[in-house]
């Protein structure tokens, strides 16, 4: 068997998934189909909106399943008649069911962007960030029907810059998690790849993200501040609640920086003036505000914001 009679099935949904389906279509692997999570209304209008997975495979002419149900009997059965050989899972956003993963003969191959047994769930790299980590890395595991549970077949690290944002890492995983899976599949196809248990004593698991998980602790460290903030963004961000004109309203920090070195007589979640800059004073430290966007309004410079709240400075957070 070689790359253009394997018949692979891809389960993937964000965009760190469309850049690993991407790299299998362009070095010519045979995917016969894609699974991807239902359409979603987004923004005001509600505007119907197909996942970049789902792009990808349309653009390239793959055919696509959006099951609500992956237990469900007439899905099963599709994917049974393409007689695939392995499955290619990356971001999915769900658990595949044994049935599922009983039908490719070569099994389920996952993409999972953290250095496993570390990170196992829906949040790895914002969990990386949010954790001090130096590094993180992808990892290639052999599917079972628990939770990245399974053997691992590689793993590749990177380093973690001190400023990155789990945006830009993201991006960063995706392109090594899509150079990985085109690298390893001819070893495990093969049978070059020997599977290895991950350690049972060093798993540690990640939640997926609210919303509502953005929601700043002035009592925190300014330094433990801005990691959330590089963990949160883009989505869901970083915010505090800010009194104007007897509302009390969200005001997301669109972008900040950390100052751990000052320490002054302020109550945290005051806001102050430090040097130039405008900033709210943490736990301990300073985070300086650069970009804000408060609830019902445009995002903006601080200093424009503040030309429009002369109150601000002097003002608490909450």
């Amino acid at each position: 068997m070689n790359i253009k009679t394997l018949k692979i099935i891809f389960f993937g949904t964000p965009e760190f998934a469309a850049g690993i389906l991407a790299a299998l279509i362009k070095n010519k692997f045979n995917v016969e189909a894609v699974v991807t999570q239902s359409d979603k209304k987004v923004g005001r209008r509600r505007k119907i909106t197909f996942s970049p997975v789902k792009k990808m495979a349309i653009e390239n002419g793959v055919e696509v399943f959006q099951p609500e149900n992956l237990r469900d009997s007439g899905l099963i059965g599709e994917i049974r008649k393409r007689e695939a050989d392995l499955f290619v899972v990356a971001a999915y956003g769900k658990i595949l069911p044994r049935e599922l993963l009983e039908i490719p003969k070569l099994g389920a191959i996952n993409v999972h962007a953290s250095l496993l047994p570390k990170y196992r769930g829906a949040s790895p790299v914002q969990c990386a960030i949010l954790a001090g980590e130096k590094e993180t890395g992808v990892t290639l595991i052999l599917m079972n029907e628990k939770m990245d549970e399974g053997d691992i077949l590689a793993q590749e690290k990177i380093k973690i810059s001190k400023d990155e944002t789990a945006g830009k890492l993201q991006k960063k995983l995706g392109k090594l998690g899509a150079k990985m899976i085109t690298k390893y599949i001819p070893g495990w196809i093969e049978g070059k790849i020997v599977p290895a248990p991950q350690n049972s004593e060093k798993v540690t698991y990640c939640k997926p993200i609210r919303r509502d998980d953005g929601k700043i602790d002035w009592n925190s460290a300014a330094c433990e501040i801005n990691r959330k903030w590089r963990a949160y963004h883009p989505w869901p961000g970083i915010f505090s609640l800010y009194k104007t004109k007897n509302q009390i309203k969200r005001l997301k920090l669109i972008e900040v920086k950390a100052v751990s070195n000052f320490e002054s007589g302020e109550k945290p979640g005051k806001i102050i003036k430090y040097k130039k800059f405008i900033a709210v004073r943490a736990g301990k430290g300073l985070l300086i505000l650069k970009r804000v966007q408060l609830e019902g309004k445009k995002e903006m410079d601080i200093n424009e914001f503040v030309r429009g709240y002369n109150e601000f400075i002097g003002n608490d957070l909450m």
